[in-house]
């Protein structure tokens, strides 16, 4: 019988490791809550003091993939998450609870880079930009039917059934990393012997941090993570307090983002990997802008059905920028960095997310609380800021980064060859 296809593993593995963190997320705080009978707010204090953990694991990762390899830490996180979401059950006070959410965060924190760096060494070229393009459908897919089998077994009511859910999360992680764990990496051990001789010479993350080209791709994403925060944090307050929305559409608003990629990410990715990705990259990023600026225009809007409708496009325009931007940036980054050292510049990288998703609460909440549409202008300006910083880099990366249709030698991976790179195989792609 024909072992199933590396990209068919991998997918399972995605989906697989999506639907237990689909049952889990939306449930978190209330898990705790039951379990220990302490108060939300406490709860949410160890939550948050615990994940902190999760930005030890990234720089941790970064270092283990370079010497270990990609698929080492990949596995290695799930299992992790695994044991930790099985001690979930046993938690009966906030010290157990704070210890056991540090361990799963601290798994959290070590997949980015890792997950990011195996893609790279299992897929190149156009091929990269489809598996990831797979990679968020599917896991979009997962993660909505996860959150919809949590709540079935909720609705039963039983105690039972938080215990269930969690345990059955730890499950899909243990399951997700023996699917990875089947998935050969070409030149596997070569690869890792010569990460393990680069780390042995020095320099660890002062080589990222010596290389500027990287370090500005890094930062101009900082401004648009913040925009993707805007439909967990920012978009269910202000359509509900300032536009009137009732709240229960505020759920079909995020089916709209959700379905929305699971069912059209693939094929828009088909058309995108004729063109350049820092292109594909600056006009998603220009579509967030857009939508940004249309809900900003929606708080001035006195008739109550046109600024529903508006809503809605706003949010469809967002999902498309989403679509435009989040597969290709992956692609383009990750082919940014050179193979010795790929983890570390991933665990940099991932910086540029986690600081946001961290901060994004507060900074939005707060100007919300100033002004609605200046915090909608504001994120507008920084995303239309991060596509032009990602044209003006264009010339100073890698020919491999930025054609998807150019094959990766890994020869060709060193810093000081990026503003060079380009000059190749420039004609006749798009």
């Amino acid at each position: 019988m024909t072992r199933p296809s590396t990209r068919t593993r991998y997918m399972a593995g995605m989906v697989v490791d999506a639907t237990g963190s689909g049952m889990y997320l939306p449930l978190s705080l209330l898990f705790f809550h039951h379990v220990t009978g302490l108060p939300i707010e406490r709860v949410g204090v160890i939550m948050t003091a615990a994940a902190l953990f999760s930005l030890v694991g990234n720089p941790v990762a970064g270092v283990l993939v370079d010497r270990f390899g990609a698929r080492a830490v990949v596995v290695g996180g799930y299992l992790v998450r695994a044991v930790g979401f099985a001690a979930y059950p046993l938690v009966d006070s906030p010290l157990t609870m704070f210890l056991a959410v540090a361990l799963v965060a601290l798994g959290d924190g070590s997949y980015p880079p890792s997950i990011q760096s195996f893609v790279a060494a299992i897929a190149r070229g156009a091929d990269r930009d489809r598996l990831l393009a797979a990679q968020r459908s599917l896991r979009n897919a997962g993660l909505g039917a996860g959150g919809l089998i949590a709540g079935a077994a909720l609705g039963l009511g039983s105690d039972a059934a938080y215990r269930v859910i969690v345990l059955v999360s730890a499950a899909a992680f243990a399951g997700a990393a023996l699917i990875l764990r089947t998935i050969p990496v070409p030149g596997g051990r070569a690869r890792t012997a010569g990460r393990a001789a680069t780390a042995r010479r020095g320099g660890g993350y002062r080589l990222v941090l010596r290389d500027r080209t990287f370090l500005a791709l890094t930062l101009q994403n900082v401004p648009t993570a913040f925009g993707y925060m805007v439909l967990s944090v920012a978009l269910p307050v202000y359509v509900t307090q300032e536009l009137g929305v009732p709240t229960s559409l505020v759920g079909v608003l995020y089916a709209v983002n959700t379905v929305g990629i699971a069912l059209l990410q693939i094929p828009v990715t088909r058309r995108l990997i004729r063109y350049r990705r820092t292109r594909t990259v600056a006009a998603g990023a220009a579509t967030f802008g857009v939508s940004f600026a249309a809900f900003a225009l929606l708080a001035g809007v006195p008739a109550r059905p046109v600024a529903l409708a508006g809503v809605f496009a706003a949010t469809a325009l967002f999902t498309l920028g989403e679509m435009l931007h989040g597969a290709p940036l992956s692609a383009l980054v990750s082919s940014a960095a050179p193979e010795e050292t790929h983890g570390r510049y991933m665990a940099v990288y991932q910086f540029s997310w986690a600081i946001p998703i961290t901060l994004a609460p507060a900074v939005l909440t707060a100007l919300l609380g100033v002004s609605p549409a200046s915090m909608w202008l504001l994120l507008a300006g920084g995303v239309a800021c991060s596509a032009l910083t990602v044209l003006r880099l264009e010339s100073r990366l890698p020919a491999r980064a930025v054609h998807p249709g150019i094959s990766e030698d890994p020869e060709e991976t060193q810093p000081e060859d990026r503003r060079a790179a380009t000059a190749t195989q420039k004609a006749g792609v798009e």
